[in-house]
């Protein structure tokens, strides 16, 4: 590690525009199914494009802010996920962090869009403005708008077949 990013004082010299990424896809899907992919974490791992998620343990979906649910990343580590935003159907946004521990600052946003009986806009955000943690910023600079696109891509597959 570089002595340039041992020091949390970097994120300060970051332009804020970079810590934000996303991506949108439409999905021949009702927003209602649709959401249910994203909002129970036991599907998840289905169509994670960064390949990051390894499982989630069932009945863990989330109904609203102040839930939490539990991932095994591919490497074996859990991350519990803390959600800070949510309107059933349409948004939810979480922070991940150890388990029991405080978020590390990145946030994870999905928004659904209705745009039709069957269709359905769907935006995927990244968002590590809050992040502080020196050790995680050479992985949150290389979240791409493309990583995004590979998960909505994977999602769309899944929700359309």
């Amino acid at each position: 590690m570089t002595e340039q990013t041992s020091d949390p004082s970097v994120f300060d010299s970051i332009d804020p525009a970079l810590k934000v990424v996303s991506a949108e896809i439409d999905i021949d899907a009702s927003a209602e199914s649709v959401f249910e992919l994203i909002a129970d974490p036991a599907r998840q791992p289905e169509w994670d494009g960064n390949d990051n998620l390894g499982s989630a343990v069932a009945d863990q979906r989330v109904h609203g802010v102040g839930d939490s649910f539990v991932t095994t990343l591919t490497k074996g580590v859990d991350r519990e996920n803390h959600v800070v935003d949510f309107d059933e159907g349409r948004l939810i946004a979480w922070k991940p962090s150890e388990v029991g521990g405080e978020p590390f600052g990145q946030k994870w946003v999905w928004e659904v869009e209705p745009a039709g009986q069957d269709s359905c806009l769907v935006r995927h955000t990244y968002d590590w403005t809050e992040l502080r943690d020196p050790q995680r910023l050479p992985r949150a600079q290389s979240t791409t708008a493309a990583n995004l696109l590979a998960s909505l891509k994977r999602l769309k597959a899944l929700a359309e077949s």
